[in-house]
């Protein structure tokens, strides 16, 4: 058994969350499993309490409110090995990928952070309808480098459900910041992670796989997600842009309702974004800007 607990952070999802759960117990590896129910109110917590008496290696978490993304460093606390994958409740794992992120891990001890390949589609684990999600492929040809040996290239964001963290470098930085509660919160770990001295990398062989919905078509999403990077600019970027940033946004934020949701959010907390604000050193500055300007020559992926 690979040494790996998956954390499974869920809010009103109870369908496809027994479905995750069905997924997670039917790999070779048979992976402990932690359940964190952010308050559900559909009955999600009392159907898993329903599979724990046939299913050792389950555990639930039921919380009384929600916690948005930090609930998953409930789950992390509560883990017992030392590596911790995450799965969201549309979400799982192809099988033989936490035995193959364990190995990683193991043979590169400074790497805090495996991003995995995220297939998404539907269908059976041999589904050959399912393709890289676009983040993924932008991974893959990442411009990064590093010093030391890595199992994939380099990385400075990554997609939650399909992250494999090393246990005490997720709790050394904080986990995910309650600042961002949820959308987009993997960029400001990625930076945490890397700033402290850990590696982040990209694993194409450790493969996860995904169903999403059309959340990204959300504008309360989007709205969330505009928010959220402007908080990260506040936090991690330089004050010069923090402030390019802003400006754009507001500007944005004149003609588009969306845009004005997600400046609105970010001013509501801007206070506790300043009170964190801890800049990127230079070294790591510069990677940041290295992919934004690799970002904006790339083509859009397919998908």
């Amino acid at each position: 058994m690979a040494d790996v607990t998956v954390v499974v952070a869920t809010r009103n999802r109870r369908d496809r969350l027994l479905q995750t759960l069905d997924g997670l117990a039917a790999l070779p590896e048979a992976p402990p499993v932690i359940v964190v129910d952010n308050g559900s109110s559909d009955g999600s917590a009392d159907a898993v309490r329903s599979l724990q008496h046939e299913r050792p290696g389950l555990e639930l978490v039921a919380l009384p409110e929600n916690r948005g993304a930090p609930a998953r460093t409930v789950g992390v606390e509560r883990a017992r090995t030392s590596y911790v994958a995450f799965t969201d409740d549309d979400s799982g794992w192809m099988p033989g990928a936490l035995a193959r992120a364990a190995a990683h891990l193991d043979a590169h001890p400074h790497v805090g952070l495996l991003a995995a390949t995220v297939l998404i589609g539907g269908g059976s684990a041999g589904d050959r309808q399912r393709r890289p999600d676009p983040v993924s492929m932008a991974m893959a040809v990442s411009p990064l480098a590093s010093s030391r040996p890595l199992p994939g290239p380099p990385v400075l964001g990554f997609m939650a459900c399909g992250a494999v963290v090393r246990r005490v470098a997720y709790l050394q930085v904080g986990g995910f910041s309650p600042v961002l509660f949820f959308v987009g919160e993997e960029r400001l770990l990625a930076f945490d992670l890397v700033a402290s001295g850990w590696d982040v990398a990209y694993a194409p062989d450790v493969e996860a796989v995904h169903q999403p919905g059309r959340r990204g078509d959300d504008p309360a999403r989007q709205a969330l997600a505009l928010r959220n990077d402007l908080l990260v600019e506040w936090m991690r970027r330089p004050l010069r842009v923090a402030l390019r940033s802003s400006g754009a946004l507001a500007a944005r934020a004149l003609r588009e309702p969306v845009a004005r949701a997600g400046l609105s959010g970010a001013l509501r907390r801007a206070p506790a974004a300043v009170r964190r604000r801890n800049p990127l050193p230079p070294h790591i500055e510069r990677q940041v800007q290295l992919l934004e300007n690799f970002q904006q020559l790339e083509p859009p992926g397919p998908g």
